[in-house]
């Protein structure tokens, strides 16, 4: 099976090949999945700017 010589190397080499699939997988179908908190931060991080903004002027 595949060249590797031995059943259980060339099953744990198949194996690792479809667990990287699965997780290929399940990251891509999840990807930002809760949209709602990059939201809050953008807010924070505009909030932060002005703030910064604001102390370098007073400098």
């Amino acid at each position: 099976m595949l060249g590797l010589g031995d059943f259980w190397v060339s099953s744990v080499f198949l194996l690792l090949i479809l667990s990287t699939i699965l997780c290929v997988v399940y990251g891509a179908l999840n990807w930002n999945k809760d949209g709602i908190d990059d939201k809050v931060t953008r807010e924070e991080e505009k909030k932060w700017e002005q703030e910064e903004r604001e102390i370098e002027e007073k400098l």
